[in-house]
């Protein structure tokens, strides 16, 4: 049996997932969580073959949360959940060491199918970042410029969209102010970016935050 886990702070969502699951008797619920720190205290204690993750969370974001688990849980298979189109996030995803990438609003089948391929030490690609990947490999593709950022520029150029400051996301990340500083840096050259307002602006308009 498939043990799986949900992490989404909207506990609409995370009954959603856990009531189309329960239909099959191939799954089990590990677990659910509303926070990334909740799903990293429990995944200590908990038995999961495959994490249901959502990017978008209060506080720790999804993002964190992969690259805890990446370095904690090397046998947990994430897949990343998202509001967003595959053209927003999924590359970046699976670049970081995601399994796969899906939109919350796939079809059941869709999403069975990619816990059993996941949960096999298999990657799940849907079709459309299939084709944003042979396109990228072709020179087809009209790269994003965030597609450039490292994992860890990633995160601090989200904490920074959101309206974190440099101070907090230091905290949070266990960094010092200077290292965040230096991303920080390295973020707005890669975006040609110069204000915090500027980065809010940019992520909104490519769908990588929410109002």
């Amino acid at each position: 049996m498939i043990q799986v886990a949900i992490v989404d702070d909207h506990q609409i969502v995370r009954t959603g997932f856990r009531e189309l699951l329960s239909e099959d008797s191939s799954l089990s619920i590990a677990f659910e969580a509303a926070t990334g720190d909740e799903a990293l205290d429990k995944l200590r204690m908990t038995q999961c073959d495959v994490l249901l993750l959502d990017i978008s969370l209060p506080g720790k974001s999804g993002v964190d949360v992969l690259r805890t688990v990446r370095q904690r849980h090397p046998d947990i298979k994430v897949l990343m959940l998202s509001g967003f189109s595959e053209e927003s996030y999924a590359l970046a995803m699976i670049r970081n060491g995601a399994n796969g990438y899906l939109c919350k609003d796939c079809d059941r089948e869709d999403l069975l199918r990619a816990i059993r391929m996941v949960s096999t030490g298999r990657r799940y690609v849907s079709s459309r970042t299939a084709e944003l990947l042979a396109d990228e490999m072709s020179g087809e593709r009209s790269s994003v410029l965030h597609d450039t950022l490292s994992d860890r520029e990633l995160q601090v150029f989200l904490r920074l969209a959101r309206g974190e400051s440099v101070s907090d996301i230091a905290g949070q990340l266990h960094l010092s102010v200077k290292t965040i500083s230096t991303y920080r840096s390295r973020v707005t050259e890669k975006l040609n970016i110069a204000s915090n307002a500027e980065l809010a602006t940019y992520a909104l308009r490519h769908g990588l935050i929410t109002e």
